[in-house]
């Protein structure tokens, strides 16, 4: 865990133990740091966006929840790719609750919680080169969401019709996933409302 203290002025001092970072001894004191920069830019400058790529996290750091809860409502983007992240926890989603676009591509997530069903105002989702085998079913509750990129995962099967009822989806990206032929060929022969865009696509 990131220990987070508040200074008088809202910035972060350097309080720090390990846990949620990967522990590099030799660039550990670069990536608490950037991480800390990054958080303190986003409430002092009380900005609608949250950038914590390529910051070696493992896991969102439960500090950061604490600085934040003052401006959570105000955070519309959050990008959390780049990192060796195995998954996000429901307060993640509890906590961010005015989402609207969420960048989680190149980590290692294997699932998402259920509670990411309940976002309202969610838009984009990438979920590209992580270690899914299972489509996360319940994106398909979200009735904002208009983008989906999972290129790039194990998935072999994809809730057709769930998606199809999607009031708001646009496009989903399916390409690189080891999707079965006759699943392939089901999927340009079901009648779309979005598009889809799988490996055999020109």
């Amino acid at each position: 865990m990131v220990l987070w203290q508040c200074g008088t002025s809202g910035t972060l001092k350097l309080s720090f133990t390990f846990e949620g970072l990967r522990h590099r001894t030799s660039t550990m004191g670069e990536a608490v740091a950037n991480v800390a920069r990054r958080v303190n830019a986003t409430v002092e400058e009380e900005k609608d966006t949250l950038d914590l790529s390529n910051c070696k996290l493992i896991s969102f750091p439960d500090g950061v929840f604490r600085v934040l809860k003052s401006v959570a409502e105000n955070i519309q983007i959050i990008t959390l790719a780049d990192n060796e992240m195995k998954g996000v926890t429901g307060k993640f989603f509890k906590t961010f609750t005015q989402l609207r676009e969420l960048d989680l591509h190149n980590n290692v997530i294997n699932k998402l919680p259920d509670v990411i069903g309940e976002l309202e105002h969610l838009t984009s989702i990438n979920l590209a080169n992580n270690k899914l085998t299972v489509f996360p079913d319940k994106l398909t509750e979200i009735q904002s969401l208009e983008r989906i990129n999972l290129e790039g995962n194990d998935i072999t099967d994809i809730p057709m019709e769930k998606l199809n009822s999607m009031p708001a989806l646009k496009c989903i990206n399916l390409k690189s996933n080891p999707l079965d032929n006759n699943l392939l060929m089901a999927i340009h022969q079901f009648p779309q409302t979005f598009q889809i865009q799988t490996t055999t696509d020109n």
